[in-house]
């Protein structure tokens, strides 16, 4: 464009005549106006969610799961599992904003091909006997009560030599990697890595029995806002907080609410949480949500024992963190 041209041009902008003609003008060269009211505002005056707190029973997607042992081949889908979509317009696979969780099934003898991928991913394996993961070599068990890590990054694929399906609980940031957008997937170039070493310990296995001696070390918070709670090292996933609390049969924990987002899977017992007024009664294998900022409060009808996976950390880093109690 020559310079009288350009001259032009500004010229034009700097004396329309109108406010609708600025506007115009503004679009015209990709801007818009920061006083002009929208249907969303950019800023608002409290943390919300536009996801919502939702609940979902292992029992009812075991059966589907059941259902897609018959129906769906690993040739077919390489994991067969069943994404927890929040159950708000336009979700089809995200649980918060952050995280997806999904209910995962194998079958006795099959093995799921090796990949990797940016998000990092964790497993809690609900029912689980004989099947193993192999991450960046590294085989390892996958019992009843392990929680297994597979950082973003590392190949990772899971096998099953035992005689009845495993089934277990993946949680992912694939939510956080898509909006921040440094996403990328591979698949193995032998389809099934090569396993170098076999190993019961790891630090990718966290074991059922690991578990329990440290909570039975652990003291419940004195301000009643947990019972005796442990948190999972997982300093390769730093977006993903993994804490595991121990609840007596009767326990009550106090309303608190934060700005990180939650998901809790009932590893042991039975009882029900209350979330922004509404009532989730839950039992072992289940699955429910706590979005950003959504009061929610733990009662336990029986001995409990409930995994929390959060962006905490994330908050946290971000200097976005707030907590609140009652």
């Amino acid at each position: 464009m020559s310079d009288v041209a350009t001259t032009d041009r500004l010229d034009a902008i700097r004396g329309v005549a109108t406010l609708d003609g600025l506007y115009a003008a503004a679009d015209g060269i990709n801007c818009s106006p920061g006083w002009i009211q929208r249907a969303k505002p950019i800023l608002w005056a409290a943390p919300k969610s536009e996801y919502v707190p939702a609940h979902w029973r292992y029992d009812e997607a075991k059966a589907a799961l059941d259902a897609a042992g018959r129906l769906i081949d690993v040739k077919l889908a390489e994991r067969r599992n069943l994404a927890m979509r929040n159950p708000i317009p336009d979700s089809d696979w995200r649980t918060t904003r952050t995280l997806v969780a999904a209910y995962q099934m194998i079958l006795p003898g099959e093995h799921a091909r090796s990949h990797r991928h940016a998000p990092h991913a964790l497993r809690v394996i609900i029912d689980g006997k004989g099947s193993y993961s192999i991450v960046d070599g590294e085989k390892t068990p996958m019992e009843t009560g392990d929680v297994v890590l597979t950082p973003g990054g590392c190949w990772h694929g899971h096998g099953h030599d035992g005689d009845a399906p495993a089934y277990w609980l993946d949680v992912l940031d694939v939510p956080l990697t898509q909006l921040l957008e440094p996403m990328f997937y591979e698949d193995h170039p032998d389809r099934f890595e090569k396993i170098t070493r076999v190993a019961a310990d790891s630090p990718y296995r966290f074991t059922r029995a690991t578990i329990a001696r440290r909570l039975d070390e652990a003291r419940a918070d004195n301000q009643g806002f947990h019972g005796p709670r442990i948190d999972l090292a997982a300093p390769t996933m730093p977006t993903i907080n993994l804490s595991v609390e121990r609840l007596a049969a009767g326990a009550k924990t106090r309303r608190q609410r934060s700005t990180a987002n939650h998901i809790f899977s009932v590893m042991e017992g039975e009882g029900e949480t209350v979330v922004a007024g509404e009532t989730f009664r839950w039992q072992r294998g289940d699955t429910f949500c706590v979005p950003s900022w959504n009061k929610f409060e733990h009662h336990a009808a029986t001995d409990a024992q409930l995994f929390d996976s959060s962006d905490e950390p994330l908050m946290r880093f971000s200097n976005y963190y707030r907590f609140e109690a009652d």
